[in-house]
C-alpha cells in the first residue's frame, strides 16, 4: 500500500528521496558533505512548512490515515504498561484502551480511544467509537487511579461515541 503524501508534505518528501538515492553512490563517491548539507535542509524545509501550516493543513494532518494512535503513543511513552479490561457490568470496550504504566518513572494511568489501521482492525475497535461499556471502563480506571492517587493521562481520538 502506497504512503499518503499530503501536497504540502511533497517538497521534503522529494529532498528526502534524493538523500536516499545519494547514499546509494556515497560508497564510491566522496559526497558526505553533500549528504548532511542536504539533511539540514530538510530539517530547515520542515519547520518552515509545519510552522506555517493552514487550517485545513493541520485539519488534514490530524485526520491523516498514518498519524499514530494512542496504543502507539503508549509504547513509546509508557513503560511496563499493563492494560487494564472491561467494565464489571457487561464486557470490555475495544475501542478505549487503558492501563498503568511507568512515565519518567512515576506510576500514571493513560487512558484512550483506539482505532484500527485496516478493515478487520477498525471493525474489531468499533471504528473508535466507545460503546456504554467503554465509558463504564474509563470511569472505574479513573476511580482506580484517584484512589491510589496516581496522575491520569487521557488521548482523544474518536468521532464519537457508538449510534446503536
Amino acid at each position: 500500500m502506497a504512503k499518503l503524501v499530503l501536497d504540502f508534505e511533497k517538497p521534503i518528501l522529494e529532498l528526502e528521496q534524493k538523500i536516499v538515492e545519494m547514499r546509494k553512490y556515497a560508497d564510491n563517491l566522496d559526497i558526505a558533505d553533500e549528504i548532511t548539507k542536504l539533511e539540514g535542509k530538510v530539517d530547515q524545509l520542515r519547520e518552515s512548512i509545519f510552522s506555517s501550516l493552514t487550517r485545513w493543513q493541520r485539519v488534514q494532518l490530524a485526520r491523516h490515515p498514518d498519524r499514530p494512535y494512542t496504543l502507539d503513543y503508549i509504547h513509546l511513552m509508557i513503560d511496563d504498561f499493563l492494560e487494564l479490561h472491561g467494565d464489571r457490568h457487561f464486557g470490555d470496550d475495544k475501542a478505549i484502551v487503558g492501563g498503568f504504566g511507568k512515565l519518567a518513572g512515576e506510576t500514571v494511568l493513560i487512558l484512550g480511544h483506539q482505532k484500527g489501521r485496516d478493515t478487520k482492525s477498525n471493525v474489531f475497535r468499533n471504528f473508535g467509537m466507545p460503546n456504554p461499556e467503554g465509558y463504564r471502563k474509563a470511569l472505574r480506571l479513573m476511580r482506580l487511579a484517584e484512589k491510589f492517587r496516581k496522575p491520569i493521562i487521557t488521548m482523544l481520538d474518536t468521532p464519537g461515541a457508538y449510534p446503536g
